[in-house]
């Protein structure tokens, strides 16, 4: 079951390896093997994306899905495998990557118009966030050099705590005044540049997926906004947005020693990364059909 095969993979990053970061680069290159072996057990072919930083070398991983009639298009869903210093990242972001691993399999024998980049990106975590050290960062820069039509990108980041409490969910002003206080939902995040991509996603999701789900567009000033990998995207011109459990705003073990997988709700999860996986499939075709 998805279900399962999700627990697994937050199992092996966040338990079995635990902590990845530079300071633990060889659990660090652990996680990676996880996503280079989970990948190519699927057939794909994994290219990678290795540069150096404070001495180590590090590594994002992608995988691609050649798209059988507009390939030069490319949708990219990603994930960041490092955690924050100090936390096992079961949430953040093992979720995230298990996610995309999942959507890699659920999509390798559907044809697809456009390519479809699945993609694991390395140092998203402080001190390197915002910086030209950040895996997504040195992988956005290089697209945009090489001139690829990247027509969006999502990052899936900390997809895995859900509760049903009222007052469980919390936002920075003025975001409190408007979305609902219980964490019930999964966020699709974007800026304004990005508002039409951010439309269509949440659209397919609502439509063919049932699960509570909040959509936004806002500056990227306010808080949270630009608080992934999606950001270094937006910083080349993409289109790009987040799909979140809102992390901090729901999550009291973020950033964390306690952010373990048994804090996860693999269930929601697995209807999460099911209906994202239907957002890349619609994404990767231009006309939507």
């Amino acid at each position: 079951m998805l279900r399962d095969r999700l627990r697994a993979h937050v199992s092996v990053l966040a338990g079995d390896i635990g902590e990845r970061n530079v300071w633990r680069s060889r659990a660090l290159e652990a996680s990676a093997r996880h996503v280079e072996r989970g990948l190519g057990d699927l057939g794909y072919l994994v290219t990678v994306q290795e540069f150096d930083v404070q001495g180590v070398t590090v590594k994002n991983l992608e995988a691609e899905r050649k798209g059988n009639s507009v390939p030069e298009e490319v949708v990219v869903v990603g994930a960041h495998y490092d955690s924050i210093i100090g936390s096992p990242g079961a949430n953040d972001n093992a979720s995230g990557v298990a996610g995309v691993l999942e959507m890699a399999r659920l999509l390798a024998d559907q044809p697809l118009p456009r390519t479809v980049r699945f993609v694991a990106f390395v140092n998203e975590e402080p001190p390197f966030f915002q910086t030209d050290d950040m895996g997504s960062r040195v992988y956005a820069s290089r697209a945009r050099r090489r001139g690829e039509r990247i027509v969006a990108m999502l990052s899936i980041e900390t997809i895995g705590y859900y509760s049903e409490e009222t007052g469980s969910q919390h936002y920075p002003f003025p975001l409190s005044l408007v979305y609902p206080n219980t964490a019930n939902f999964i966020g699709f995040v974007g800026n304004h540049a990005s508002r039409d991509l951010v439309r269509r996603a949440i659209g397919t999701f609502r439509t063919r997926t049932d699960f509570p789900s909040e959509g936004i567009t806002a500056p990227e000033w306010i808080t949270g906004i630009g608080w992934s990998d999606h950001a270094s995207f937006w910083k080349e011109g993409y289109a790009a947005l987040m799909i979140t459990d809102t992390a901090l705003f729901r999550y009291r073990h973020y950033h964390t020693p306690e952010d373990t997988p048994d804090k996860i709700d693999y269930t929601r999860m697995a209807r999460v990364v099911m209906g994202i996986a239907r957002v890349v499939a619609e994404l990767a075709r231009p006309d939507g059909g």
